[in-house]
């Protein structure tokens, strides 16, 4: 007979729930809650039916975890995790302990420049022997740090005046940092940066780096300064401005080099490269320094600068202008090697003036001894609001602006001599009919004529000898001719608004004297041109035209005078017409002479809407921001100038007309008198009786 066996239930199958195991029973089984789970309530039949929930041992065991340690639940366990300094050594349940690191990490963890290195709870202080310094982070290596680089007069940049007292602050903190085994100065890193950028402030807006070598010198101390202030920053990211210069700068410190790429940015660039390229190829001392400076009003005022980055015109190529069009910035990292970078970085400029693409060029340059040079740079992309450059090594920074000149295309040319001809030719025939036309003659038309020989002249000389620069003399006489021309037009101008304002409002004194108007109209220029000569004898004539000069606001020798002339004749023609518009609205007004006024002040005005506004755009013409557009307007403008007068104050003044209707009717007078005596001849004819010629056997009338 077979016997009876017991049937374990726990094999084969899964008899009972999650988190949950089985126990086999005689003829049974049982469900028990795995290690670290439990029931609600224990007292419940076997709990088959039952789920078990997760235990949190931090709270029901409390376990050890050491004095630093964390216990954290996880399911149907617990883990301790250690903080920095303490390790449990992978084993999840057992206490954190401290870790020796100068034990641990062996004799290289503090460098060679350290003489101790001693344990400390969670962490270690590497203590520096003299002349090595580790700023003020002492679970970093100590590296050499030579402070005789910070002397005032070390070189010949360091010499720059002002800027001895940054140095002597400089060398202070780095005796300071090399000798303390503290390592803590009584000038702190920030105190260091805000001190250097307000030394820098005041030699940036005092004006006083006249020369490369001063700018030289100071560039190369913000470098310096920056790599000295940087390791001792306690945040990872410093941005410091003041009101000329602005410092962004990333600190990294860590047990192991950093990783990834590292951004900093300013108002006006921004700085892109690696960690790897900030710490280089040396060993890694645990930390690593970028920083980037903008200089806002930074100018380098010697023009030779250029002549590294840019080269000159060969045969008929045109002279090119080069001008700095970003702010100056400097760029460095804690690597001590950056002349040749393992890759390159990147710095993004903002143009301190947007100027269309087809009109200028950019180039990338760096500060090379006082020069700026190319070697190295390269511009990736521009637009016209910034340039991306690409560069090989670290230095001072700019973005450099080439301006080429408007070309002199067919076009001008042929507006320029056909309208300036049509202008010669009408105000030809204005200073004729001003001259010979005895019944207009009068103080305004006084003023009209010498007003058309002064742009006649003018129009003359510009037509002739406007691009002759071949020649310097002649080149500056013809700029002397046309400065003296165009300031007397001007002034007959202003003669003309006085002449107005005294004929509306001083009505019983209206005329003005010949000998003062001439005085004013040709005197006044005169001085003019002699101060300007003596001031700036040079200022006459330049590279591309026969014209001011723009250097050092000569040109304001002209566009001074010009702009008090307009604003004095703008007040007198107001005045006028107000005057004008009470008398016409009065009771009895004078509706003749009135009206005649009225038609002298509309024609009066409108010439010097057309010819001062010609020379608004001839002052954006003859900068170098000049336009083809302002070209064109100024050549228009200019060519129109002795058609306005002809037909203003000639083919719209009545008396005018009725002269020339004169002057062409004496033209027929011949031909009708010679028509008149034929006529009486066949009358007499015709009273006769025919006649035979014996001769011609002809018959006549």
């Amino acid at each position: 007979m077979d016997q009876c066996k017991d049937v374990n239930e726990c094999q084969g199958r899964r008899p009972c729930l999650r988190n949950q195991k089985c126990v086999n029973l005689l003829g049974s089984f049982r469900c028990d809650c795995a290690e670290g789970y439990g029931r609600r309530d224990a007292a419940r039949g076997d709990g088959r039916d039952e789920d078990c929930f997760d235990v949190d041992e931090c709270v029901t065991k409390s376990p050890d975890c050491g004095a630093r340690g964390q216990c954290t639940n996880t399911p149907g366990s617990f883990n301790c995790s250690c903080p920095s300094g303490f390790s449990n050594r992978g084993n999840g349940s057992a206490p954190c302990e401290d870790v020796d690191e100068c034990r641990d990490g062996g004799p290289g963890i503090c460098g060679e420049g350290s003489h101790n290195c001693s344990n400390a709870p969670g962490s270690y202080v590497c203590l520096c022997r003299p002349g090595y310094s580790n700023y003020g982070n002492t679970r970093t290596m100590c590296t050499e740090l030579r402070c005789d680089g910070y002397d005032a007069g070390g070189t010949l940049e360091q010499t720059v005046p002002g800027l001895d007292r940054l140095w002597a602050q400089m060398k202070e903190n780095c005796m300071e940092l090399s000798s303390s085994t503290q390592q803590t100065g009584q000038v702190t890193g920030k105190a260091l940066l805000e001190n250097v950028l307000s030394g820098t402030d005041e030699l940036v807006s005092g004006g006083r780096l006249g020369t490369s070598r001063e700018v030289t010198g100071l560039l190369r101390m913000m470098e310096k300064a920056m790599m000295l202030i940087g390791p001792q920053l306690q945040e990872d990211r410093t941005k410091m401005e003041t009101e000329h210069t602005e410092a962004k700068l990333a600190v990294s410190r860590s047990e192991t080099p950093p990783t990834g790429h590292v951004r900093l940015s300013t108002e006006n660039a921004t700085l892109t490269t690696s960690w790897n390229t900030v710490i280089g190829n040396r060993p890694y001392p645990g930390f690593a320094v970028a920083a980037l400076v903008t200089y806002k009003n930074l100018e380098v005022p010697d023009n030779s600068s250029f002549e590294a980055a840019t080269r000159k015109p060969e045969g008929d190529e045109p002279e090119v202008t080069y001008k700095i069009n970003s702010r100056v910035v400097t760029a460095c990292v804690s690597n001590p090697d950056t002349s040749s970078l393992p890759e390159p970085v990147t710095l993004t400029f903002r143009h301190v003036q947007e100027r269309a693409m087809e009109q200028v060029n950019y180039s990338c340059v760096f500060w090379d001894d006082g020069t700026w040079s190319r070697d190295g740079c390269q511009a990736l992309e521009s637009n016209v609001t910034h340039t991306v450059c690409s560069f090989q090594h670290l230095s001072s920074f700019a973005v450099l602006m080439a301006l080429y000149p408007i070309k002199d295309t067919f076009e001008l040319h042929l507006i320029t001599w056909v309208g300036l001809t049509v202008s010669l030719v009408c105000l030809a025939v204005c200073i004729i009919t001003f001259k010979f036309c005895r019944t207009i003659h009068s103080t305004r038309t006084t003023i009209h004529l010498h007003l058309s020989l002064c742009l006649f002249f003018a129009d003359l000389i510009f037509l002739c000898g406007i691009t002759s620069t071949q020649n310097q003399v002649g080149c500056a006489v013809v700029a002397g001719l046309l400065h003296y021309c165009f300031l007397a037009a001007f002034c007959w101008m202003l003669l003309e608004g006085v002449q107005l304002y005294r004929m509306v409002v001083l009505v019983f004194h209206s005329t003005l004297r010949t000998a003062y108007m001439l005085a004013v109209g040709y005197g006044a220029p005169l001085l003019i041109i002699i101060i300007s000569a003596s001031v700036n004898p040079s200022g006459y004539g330049t590279k591309a035209h026969c014209w001011l000069s723009l250097e050092g606001g000569f040109i304001w020798s002209f566009f001074g005078p010009v702009c008090v002339i307009v604003f004095l004749n703008a007040c007198f023609f107001i005045i006028t017409v107000w005057k004008l518009a009470e008398k016409l609205s009065s009771l009895n007004p004078e509706l003749s002479s009135l009206k005649k006024v009225k038609g002298f002040t509309v024609t009066a005005v409108a010439q010097l809407c057309v010819l001062g506004g010609m020379w608004v755009f001839g002052c954006f013409l003859f900068q170098e921001r000049g336009t083809t557009a302002m070209a064109y307007l100024f050549t228009l403008l200019n060519s129109l100038q002795g058609a306005l007068i002809f037909f203003m104050h000639c083919l719209l003044s009545k008396a005018v007309r009725e002269e020339y209707g004169k002057f062409l009717n004496s033209l027929r007078t011949p031909q009708k008198k010679r028509y008149s005596e034929f006529s009486t001849n066949q009358s007499s004819n015709y009273q006769q009786p025919l006649r035979s010629v014996q001769s011609t056997g002809e018959s006549q009338l």
